[in-house]
């Protein structure tokens, strides 16, 4: 049957609105692939012109006349819509150029930009089980990718270890973790949703991922989704018995694993964290990882940078941190600006014994970017629009269980900015609500 949603009078050649999604998911997937094939870099932006533009023309050409789609869609775009604002004045305020403005609100925004396109979607029965299997595929690459990095080309025995595992982003500085990220919210989606497959298979695919975080040493990913459970847990709390049931199954969980991180070689590297000495409120752990809260202030020159931060790209983003510096070439004639407290911030890494270790010591992380770069108004607007994804679009304890792990990455690193693992995601929480509408039609 056709999967292409619009009438059939369409001319051929006219590409679907569900295609053209797929696509902007594609190009946020795989262009680290295309430019290991020499095309040129500018590849890696392509997706911030495709997914919005695929949004638009679902918004433009779908005509549904579903009342929660239609309120859905219009919440969401109210929530984008303030976000732009806050941006937009925190350039002002700081004088910083328009490029940083557009790629900070597309870095963020763009996640919820991918769910409104797909919540809006008109799926049909077909349309929507051939728009989840190009998905799952995108993600059975990575994993493959993966495993042939490590046991076809040892990769991890190259310069690096096992950073060189990287799925499908390779030659990108944290593609071990994104690879690894993508892959476990794949297992977890497809072990709670592919009922139709044997539960053996399932777990099968669900250790192969597993084993990806461990060949390709992304200790982090296993946590944000431990942290992600417990909090999905938390929020979810009736009844008591259960809770305290749950509780000692999880404290005998952490004794097994610590034994197992001193005991199988491949958990060994799980041991970087386990040092109480650099915790605390003068431990070096402490001091690097919020060393962004003590340096960026030192540089506000009115109260309002306390609601609207020193500027998009600024501070310790992505985009401030090094994806301005990477691509300054084709940004710095466009206008791009620069702060001085990225390069601080840096050098605070760098004299650090722990800088090194592990990203779960990195002042680098998701929530103090949108905080140095956009300030509280910037936290407040970015809260909205997850909080109306949370209230309309994640239905399911599956979404807000996903939801709950970016949230966790957010402590980490900078995978509130990682295009690749963000929008991967997205389409996920939006599988899950175009899922259950499926299941209401044919109700």
């Amino acid at each position: 049957m056709s999967t292409v949603l619009e009438p059939k009078s369409k001319k051929e050649g006219y590409i679907s609105n569900s295609t053209l999604t797929l696509i902007g998911l594609g190009t946020a997937l795989f262009p680290r692939i295309l430019t290991a094939l020499k095309i040129p870099s500018p590849i890696n932006f392509l997706h911030f012109v495709v997914v919005p533009f695929a949004c638009g023309s679902v918004l433009w050409n779908a005509r549904s006349k579903d009342p929660q789609q239609i309120a859905i869609s219009k919440s969401l775009l109210t929530g984008l819509y303030l976000f732009l604002v806050v941006v937009f004045a925190s350039a002002f305020l700081n004088n910083a150029g328009v490029p940083n403005a557009i790629l900070d609100y597309l870095l963020l925004a763009e996640p919820f930009i991918l769910i409104l396109t797909i919540v809006a979607l008109p799926l049909s029965t077909d349309t929507y089980q051939t728009f989840r299997s190009w998905i799952l595929r995108a993600a059975l690459i990575n994993l493959i990718f993966a495993y042939v990095q490590k046991y076809v080309f040892n990769m991890d025995k190259l310069f690096g270890l096992e950073d060189n595992v990287k799925g499908i982003f390779i030659g990108q500085g944290a593609g071990h973790v994104l690879g690894g990220s993508v892959s476990t919210t794949f297992a977890v989606y497809y072990l709670i949703t592919a009922k139709n497959k044997p539960l053996w298979f399932r777990l099968l695919i669900l250790f192969a991922c597993f084993n990806h975080i461990v060949i390709s040493d992304t200790k982090q990913v296993l946590l944000s989704f431990i942290l992600g459970y417990v909090l999905l847990y938390l929020i979810n709390i009736k009844d008591i018995k259960k809770t305290i049931l749950y509780l000692m199954l999880g404290a005998i969980f952490l004794i097994i694993f610590y034994w197992a991180i001193y005991n199988i070689p491949a958990l060994r590297p799980f041991t970087t964290w386990i040092r109480p000495e650099i915790y605390g409120p003068d431990g070096e752990a402490t001091r690097l990882k919020f060393a962004a809260f003590r340096l960026v202030p030192q540089h506000y020159t009115s109260s309002l940078n306390w609601l609207l931060g020193l500027g998009p790209g600024h501070t310790v983003g992505r985009l401030g941190g090094w994806m301005l510096a990477s691509y300054w070439n084709l940004l710095g004639p466009l206008g791009a600006t620069m702060h001085p407290v990225s390069g601080e911030v840096w050098m605070a890494v760098a004299s650090s014994w722990l800088g090194d270790q592990s990203s779960l010591f990195s002042p680098l992380f998701g929530w103090a970017g949108i905080w140095g770069d956009l300030g509280f108004l910037g936290l407040g607007a970015y809260f909205y629009m997850a909080f109306l994804v949370w209230r309309y679009v994640c239905i399911s304890d599956l979404s807000k269980y996903l939801m709950l792990t970016v949230f966790s990455f957010g402590l980490v690193f900078s995978q509130l900015e990682e295009p690749g693992y963000t929008l991967f995601v997205a389409s996920m929480i939006g599988l899950g609500w175009q899922d259950q509408k499926i299941k209401e039609k044919t109700r």
